[in-house]
């Protein structure tokens, strides 16, 4: 990964006014993972003290759907009308909380200077946990959503050229960042999908390279799946490298990455690993019970097995709902949300686990 990426806010122009949408978005967060270790000075369980647990939300708003219409085959688009929104840079995402109480995260891709309206848009997911058939089939012209946010962690930096990859919907987050950069500035894009018809915004992103050369469009029935390794050959030195989509093509992009490119990724799904996936107990301070986590669940289920009321939502470490304070214990993070300041002492326990053999929360 790169040094922390430094916004490019001072190169930015005014976007042409087009419609625009971005999908799910969730992003990679930079630093080393600092961790509290055990060992810590025992508490007292006998007089229960309030919670310090969970981040700061984000201030909530509520947004009109004005527009709900379908640029691409299994693809939704979303335009949220308000007033005075907080503005927002290219990047940014947010969090949508849909009619069932499910939250989503879903990229910014209209014009960051209109502060009347959001866009964004999803893929319907046939095999996911409904949010996406949610989305697609339950929200309509008319429906109010809250929306929180929004934030940016997989912002665009200043870098002497550019190089996108993207897959299906992940073109989205990207769209906005090719208006944004100087006119004259260096960049090439590949742009993979299953069919022409299931790419989103495919003949916006054809209008963006006018004279040819930068765009190269590779659809699955027509020519395979994209192969990262020539379009990135001989990138100059200093190129910023943008990848969203499947896993598999991140993996891809950073398996071939060139030395002297600082890679910046935004994933649909926290990031997994094959290690640390066995067996640990999670003691529960303030409530004075302890629990096993079995290697094949999370600490969530183990915890709302317990405690039925605690919050949660998105089940994947993208929303923070589920975020609580680690008192002791060497944390495993797989969220791709928490900051290094709050990777220090907390942990989003839907997805990240335990180092060692023993974790306690302030619970």
């Amino acid at each position: 990964m790169s040094n922390k990426p430094v916004p490019l806010m001072a190169r930015l122009r005014k976007p042409t006014p087009l419609l625009f949408a971005a999908g799910a978005a969730l992003v990679v967060g930079a630093g080393a993972l600092r961790r509290r270790t055990s060992g810590s000075p025992p508490r007292t369980r006998s007089v229960p003290r309030p919670s310090v647990s969970g981040p700061s939300r984000p201030r909530a708003l509520t947004l009109l759907v004005t527009a709900h219409e379908r640029p691409a085959d299994g693809v939704v688009l979303l335009r949220l009308e308000g007033t005075g929104l907080p503005p927002w840079e290219p990047g940014a995402h947010l969090d949508l909380v849909l009619p069932s109480g499910l939250v989503r995260q879903y990229s910014l891709c209209g014009d960051p200077e209109d502060s009347s309206s959001y866009t964004v848009a999803a893929r319907l997911v046939e095999d996911g946990r409904g949010g996406s058939r949610e989305l697609h089939e339950q929200v309509q012209e008319g429906t109010e959503l809250e929306v929180r946010g929004p934030r940016n962690r997989f912002p665009l930096v200043d870098a002497p050229s550019y190089a996108f990859v993207v897959g299906g919907i992940g073109i989205t987050p990207v769209l906005p960042m090719l208006r944004a950069l100087p006119e004259g500035a260096e960049w090439r894009l590949l742009y993979g999908g299953r069919t022409r018809a299931s790419m989103p915004f495919l003949e916006e992103v054809e209008k963006l390279d006018a004279d040819g050369g930068r765009l190269t469009v590779v659809a699955e029935d027509e020519d395979g799946r994209p192969g990262p390794g020539a379009f990135l050959a001989g990138l100059p030195e200093g190129t910023a490298v943008y990848c969203c989509g499947p896993e598999g093509l991140m993996a891809a992009v950073a398996e071939r990455l060139p030395d002297g490119a600082a890679l910046h990724l935004e994933r649909f799904a926290p990031r997994t690993t094959a290690d640390g996936d066995g067996e640990f107990e999670v003691e529960l301070h303030r409530s004075g019970r302890t629990l096993t986590v079995p290697g094949d669940s999370s600490v969530l289920a183990a915890v709302r097995a317990e405690l039925p009321n605690t919050p949660y939502s998105c089940e994947q470490g993208w929303c923070g709902t589920c975020q609580q304070t680690v008192l002791e214990g060497e944390i495993d993070h797989r969220d791709e949300l928490l900051t290094d300041s709050e990777r220090g002492d907390s942990m989003l326990i839907c997805v990240s686990r335990c180092r060692g053999t023993r974790l306690v929360l302030d619970m």
